[in-house]
């Protein structure tokens, strides 16, 4: 109920305690948690919010009471760096630079920024090194600072080290006012006061001027106590240097729609940082912008985006490089494995066909011994046969010659019976050579078996042998086809290597000239870099663009005078003849946010 009270407060929003009531009826018995509390603050708070209906400054100390007890832990003895009031706005500062995101943490570049701002504004360098130490050592992931780590960091006086805590908080209220409240330039006492002139009775009064996006206030003092007037500035509006007259010096003048405000400055510096300050808020007007340092985080971070990006194409490219080296490397791992499997190939071709040459020729020398032994067998046989033949036709011959005889002997017998009993040895004789000419003749007939055979086996081995030598042939030949192959693949091979040797020259020689040209184009500027001073006052580049708008405008301003009416209204050529004519180029948003003021 207090907090729900305190938000109605500082929102602006009427009080409505019967529907906290109502919300939470049904679960009366414990505390409630955030989570539970949650969907009561969206509903009947947050959505009720109208912008510009309520002080922000009030709703950040809300916010920073209820979370700074609980976690901001400065020094118990009272010898803390920054002031509670001091911590409270660097806390706002937190808050505005930090990452859209929950938790919310500061990224490095954003610290270092918000440092150079507090120590520019002090009149004092940082220690960048010192910093980045710190930061190596404190952060722990990819993120960054969160708001109790950047307070404890303040506190420990390592980068504020010899200062004052006045000169502290004055820096921190100058940063403060110029972020958190868009004070794009305010006046700086003694010196800081401006002359105006007035609309009725035309007298000038010193005032003190405050800047913003939009409007240009004027007070009685630097206090702020008593607001004088303001001047409403638009996209319309512009501002422009007017020459010295009445008494009074370094004069320039704001026009809009409905008047114009002549004001006076202390010095030149003075005049030409008021007006590039005017001209930066009018610029935002036509942009549509209500934030100075709004638009500037939002560069900040689209540069910080794009370096990642540059960074991660760079990573990505030398991935890329690496993996292509790597596959490079690869490929001839692979060249020489099949060079090596190549020439193995070709030992083992080489000791194969060695070995088939001398079996082969083994197996021709054993062929042709058989052969000839062979044809010496079967001359033996031929010769043994003839004479076989010969003996044989001789017992033919003898074996009719008995057969004549023994066709006689019977009819001997038949004519004289007991002849053979008469000549009992010549019937012995005669039984015996029948046997021993059948005896032979079986001797022959085997003989001519076992030649027959012997002539079937020899044709056998010999069929066997050619069919063994024609496997052997076709084996070598698929041996060649093998052998072709693989100086065929070898020869594709080559090709690849070749084809990706060229693609990674050409890849190297892209990647080099990329790398040239970024570094040739780009020059990332870091934030919040300090400009200096040239003498006498006024920017660096600032005086040759204002010569030349001198020159120009002198010259325009002759031409006109010799055609126009000498009685025409004399305010343009009061502009031409100023010391320093002409309105000064707009500079960069970011340098004149970060110029320091004396």
């Amino acid at each position: 109920q207090v907090l729900s009270h305190n938000l109605y407060t500082v929102l602006c929003i009427p009080h409505d305690p019967v529907a906290l009531e109502e919300h939470f009826r049904d679960d009366d018995d414990g505390p409630v948690s955030s989570q539970g509390y949650m969907p009561y603050l969206n509903k009947y708070i947050l959505d009720k919010v109208e912008e510009g209906a309520f002080v922000k400054e009030n709703f950040d100390e809300l916010c920073w009471t209820l979370t700074a007890k609980k976690n901001y832990k400065p020094d118990r003895n009272g010898n803390s760096v920054v002031s509670h009031q001091d911590a409270f706005k660097l806390w706002c500062l937190f808050n505005f630079l930090s990452e859209d995101k929950y938790p919310l943490v500061m990224v490095p570049d954003e610290v270092e920024y918000l440092l150079k701002k507090i120590c520019t504004a002090m009149n004092v360098e940082l220690n960048s090194c010192e910093l980045d130490d710190y930061l190596s050592q404190e952060l722990q992931g990819p993120g960054g600072l969160t708001v109790w780590q950047f307070l404890d960091m303040m506190n420990s006086g390592r980068f504020l080290r010899g200062i004052e805590q006045e000169a502290i908080s004055m820096a921190v209220e100058e940063v403060y006012q110029e972020v958190i409240e868009d004070v794009l330039k305010q006046a700086r006492s003694p010196h800081g006061y401006l002359w105006k002139k007035g609309q009725l009775r035309r007298n000038w009064s010193e005032r003190w001027f405050m800047l913003k996006p939009s409007v240009l206030s004027y007070y009685m003092s630097e206090e702020r106590k008593e607001k004088k007037g303001s001047i409403t500035l638009d996209k319309h509006c512009c501002v422009e240097v007017l020459p010295d007259r009445d008494g009074k010096r370094c004069m320039f003048c704001v026009k809009t729609s409905s008047r114009t405000y002549e004001m006076s400055a202390s010095d030149t510096r003075q005049r030409q940082e008021w007006t590039l300050a005017i001209q930066t808020a009018i610029r935002l007007q036509a942009e549509g912008k209500k934030s100075l340092h709004k638009d500037l985080k939002q560069k900040r971070r689209e540069q910080r985006e794009q370096r990642e990006q540059r960074k991660a194409a760079k990573e990505e490219e030398t991935q890329r490089l690496k993996q292509l080296q790597e596959e490079k490397e690869r490929k001839l791992q692979e060249l020489e494995l099949l060079k090596e499997a190549q020439r193995q190939a070709e030992i083992l071709l080489q000791e194969e066909e060695q070995r088939r040459r001398q079996q082969h020729e083994e197996m021709q020398r054993t062929l042709e011994i058989q052969l000839r032994e062979a044809e010496q067998a079967r001359a033996s046989m031929q010769a043994e046969m003839v004479l076989k033949e010969a003996e044989a036709e001789r017992q033919r011959k003898r074996l009719l010659g008995l057969a004549g005889r023994g066709d006689t002997l019977p009819r001997a017998m038949q004519c004289s019976p007991g002849y053979w009993e008469g000549h009992p040895h010549l019937l012995l004789f005669l039984d015996r050579l029948l046997a021993e000419e059948e005896e032979k003749l079986k001797q022959l007939m085997k003989l001519k078996e076992e030649q027959e055979e012997y002539i079937i086996k020899t044709q056998r081995e010999k069929q066997v042998l050619k069919q063994e030598m024609e496997n052997k042939n076709k084996c070598l030949e698929e041996a060649q086809k093998q052998l072709e192959e693989v100086r065929v693949n070898r020869q594709r091979v080559d090709q690849d290597v070749m084809a990706a040797q060229r693609k990674l020259r050409q890849a190297s020689t892209n990647v080099k000239h990329w790398n040239v040209q970024m570094n040739r184009l780009m020059h990332p500027i870091g934030p919040g870099d300090k400009r200096t001073n040239v003498s006498g006052g006024g920017f660096v580049g600032y005086q040759p663009l204002l010569s030349q708008r001198d020159s120009s405008l002198k010259l325009k301003q002759k031409v006109e005078d010799k055609g126009s009416d000498p009685t025409r209204d004399n305010s343009k050529e009061n502009v031409s003849n100023g010391g320093n004519s002409g309105v000064p180029p707009c500079p960069d948003a970011d340098t004149m946010a970060t110029e320091p003021t004396n």
